[in-house]
């Protein structure tokens, strides 16, 4: 059945998240909030910190204060707007993509797998599916 196969496939990309997302919290650098705070950073593409509070539903002081911690961390840097002085939009360090490069290890694996194991012609129509589910997830 469709939904049981996609929500197995769900459940081993989270598996996989959630094991390095902990795997960070062990080494004592990070909160649990702090690596959702700084996937978010990551995922939204240089956010300003009012989007950045937005998007997960914080007040401007609470958020300021995550960035300030992350900052503190080397994790996120400020960077002014080039179109408004006064606002500034969240980029992560090299620190992060450093510890992000444990997710693109998983992907690369599973990339290789499929490579590995399906045909072109299957490895085509599974691109173009997954175009297709992204598209859909669209807002």
């Amino acid at each position: 059945m469709l939904e049981r196969e996609f929500e197995r496939l769900y459940y081993k990309f989270r598996e996989n998240y959630c094991k390095n997302l902990f795997s960070s919290v062990k080494e004592g650098s990070l909160s649990a909030t702090d690596s959702y705070c700084l996937e978010v950073i990551f995922l939204l593409k240089r956010p300003s910190v009012n989007e950045f509070a937005e998007y997960v539903n914080i007040s401007l002081p609470n958020a300021s204060y995550r960035i300030n911690n992350l900052i503190n961390k080397g994790y996120v840097r400020k960077i002014k707007s080039e179109y408004d002085r006064r606002e500034y939009h969240l980029e992560v360090t090299d620190k992060f993509l450093e510890r992000y490069g444990a997710n693109a290890s998983f992907n690369n694996k599973l990339m290789s797998r499929i490579r590995e194991n399906f045909s072109e012609e299957e490895i085509t129509s599974l691109e173009d599916m997954i175009k297709r589910i992204v598209d859909e997830l669209m807002d």
